[in-house]
């Protein structure tokens, strides 16, 4: 592994763990429970703001709570809509990241070690990118944070359009289960 890519590799972790510091910092505090409880008023701002943290490990389970509270007292398909605009703008951020910096350096280190050439060719086969398509977008539309499924579509070299229109439906319908589920109980 070469110097370059084995720091550009270290800054991309250091930038993880400050981001996730910081997302259990906002947890811990209390500010995002907050924030979801004044932005539950507002069913556009709330349901927009609430997608945006639907995407990230830490704050899933907060933005779950708000989007269901706020399906059930509005419509359904307009808080999904709504909520999905703001996952996009959440998983853009991660996408952005991922797609551009981490993917990338994930692979040049790879490549210096023994065994990486090979890994690099199956990562690069079609068969692989369909899969990281499919597995990548359920995961974006299941519940679970984002990162997992969006780094499976950083290594299929996804163009940004097509990432905007995959985690539009993806959050749109899991957004949607989420409304149907919060109006049954």
């Amino acid at each position: 592994m070469t110097n370059d890519s084995q720091s550009y590799l270290v800054k991309d972790v250091a930038i993880i763990v400050v981001s996730i510091v910081f997302a259990v910092f906002l947890v811990r505090s209390g500010a995002l429970t907050e924030l979801f409880a004044s932005a539950k008023q507002f069913e556009v701002i709330g349901s927009f703001i609430a997608g945006m943290f639907f995407t990230s490990v830490f704050t899933t389970a907060p933005a779950i709570v708000t989007l269901g509270e706020i399906a059930r007292d509005n419509n359904v398909i307009f808080t999904a809509i709504v909520g999905a605009m703001g996952s996009v703008v959440g998983d853009l951020i991660i996408f952005r990241f991922i797609r551009d910096r981490f993917a990338q350096h994930l692979m040049e280190a790879l490549q210096h070690q023994t065994g990486g050439k090979k890994l690099k060719h199956f990562l690069k086969l079609r068969y692989f990118r369909w899969m990281t398509f499919l597995i990548g977008g359920a995961i974006i539309a299941s519940p679970l944070p984002d990162e997992l499924g969006i780094t499976l579509l950083g290594f299929s070299k996804m163009k940004i359009w097509g990432f905007v229109m995959l985690s539009f439906v993806f959050n749109c319908t899991g957004i949607v289960l989420i409304g149907l589920i919060a109006r049954s109980l």
